[in-house]
């Protein structure tokens, strides 16, 4: 069940020895498999080493934690992209396409809250239920000082950065551009459809 307001979230809950341990995002979503929706079973457990969902969630990448009395086990949305009407796959962090910074569009659906140095979505939360979706259309001149604020989060609100938050999205960027799942390059696209799985997944941190 996705968190809600005033409620706490995950319980004390160690990795059984030889579960499945990531060190990035990419590693966290490659848990999911290759499964659409209509084969999904229960949610697979993982442990977080690094990667943005565990910055997000406060994961300190210790690997002898994971085990150990101290571990936490939380329930964890992943979410699904299509570039251009191909097969469907899963994200845990964020989707990002994008030209180079400084020219053109930028556009991200968000599971995460951060993005590298960047506290891009600070509304994210990963158990809501949602995705944060922020499309970023910065004047040049501007964009070094957004630039400055993104790891305070405190590049918004600004009238060139929407952001609204939702359970899915389809989304035509007007032009070809380089798209990035979960930091890993996987070529380049002008349709993006997305949609958010709750509880698809258990993290352990």
């Amino acid at each position: 069940m996705t968190i809600r307001k005033g409620s706490t979230w995950g319980d004390p809950g160690a990795l059984p020895i030889g579960g499945l341990v990531a060190a990035s995002d990419a590693d966290a979503a490659a848990a999911l498999g290759s499964t659409d929706r209509a084969e999904f079973g229960p949610a697979p457990m993982v442990g977080l080493l690094g990667g943005d969902l565990c910055r997000t969630v406060g994961g300190p990448g210790d690997r002898a934690r994971l085990h150990g009395p101290a571990a936490m086990t939380f329930p964890c949305d992943a979410a699904q992209v299509r570039v251009d009407g191909g097969p469907p796959v899963w994200f845990v962090a964020h989707v990002v396409a994008r030209t180079r910074w400084g020219r053109g569009r930028w556009w991200a659906a968000m599971n995460a809250a951060w993005l590298g140095p960047w506290n891009a979505a600070t509304r994210a939360h990963p158990n809501d239920g949602l995705l944060d979706f922020v499309d970023v259309r910065i004047p040049l001149g501007q964009r070094r000082a957004v630039r400055r604020r993104l790891p305070l989060g405190a590049h918004a609100p600004h009238p060139r950065i929407t952001e609204r938050r939702g359970v899915a999205a389809d989304v035509d960027l007007g032009a070809t551009m380089a798209i990035a799942i979960d930091g890993r390059s996987v070529g380049r696209g002008r349709h993006l459809s997305v949609e958010v799985f709750p509880d698809a997944l258990q993290i352990v941190i």
